[in-house]
């Protein structure tokens, strides 16, 4: 499919059943995840001997990037050393008013993500002081350094500010 296809909802067609359409994405996912898996057993993640586990969060977003709803859409990924571990992107739930508060959102889901990270190499006996959440957007870096709640975003859900409570 063409990245130019702008995908939108045909009001005149049968609403589809929510269940079993997840039910059959979620086959799909599948198969093509262990048919990926099986083919690429061959494939390993390099970590060079005696160099320090540097790992390092990036956080990014899409203002209204939904041609349907208009509802942005959060991306994070993470990198050990040179080789990117995890990543993921997911669609914000509520309608954000600014790229600024959209990147916030974004950044805070970065932070959760480097507490996990954080933790899960703490089961490999690895202990990182800090794992750095890298974000692009000044206002969303001053939003969070800021610890006073501004009027501006008094309507940012409180579960979204976790990356301001916790850096």
């Amino acid at each position: 499919m063409s990245s130019e296809t702008k995908l939108t909802r045909d009001e005149d067609e049968e609403s589809v059943d929510d269940t079993k359409y997840c039910g059959m994405i979620g086959i799909l996912l599948y198969l093509t995840a262990s048919r990926y898996i099986k083919g690429t057993t061959h494939l390993e993640l390099w970590y060079p001997k005696g160099t320090r586990v540097e790992t390092i969060v990036y956080a990014g977003s899409n203002h209204a990037g939904d041609y349907v709803d208009r509802n942005s859409t959060s991306g994070v990924c993470t990198f050990i050393g040179y080789c990117l571990n995890s990543l993921f992107s997911k669609k914000q739930t509520a309608l954000a008013i600014s790229n600024t508060e959209v990147e916030y959102v974004s950044a805070g889901k970065a932070y959760q993500q480097a507490l996990w990270m954080k933790q899960v190499l703490v089961d490999y006996d690895i202990k990182l002081d800090d794992i750095p959440v890298l974000c692009d957007n000044k206002g969303a870096i001053d939003l969070r350094k800021n610890p006073v709640l501004h009027s501006h975003t008094k309507h940012i859900e409180i579960r979204h500010h976790f990356l301001r409570d916790n850096v």
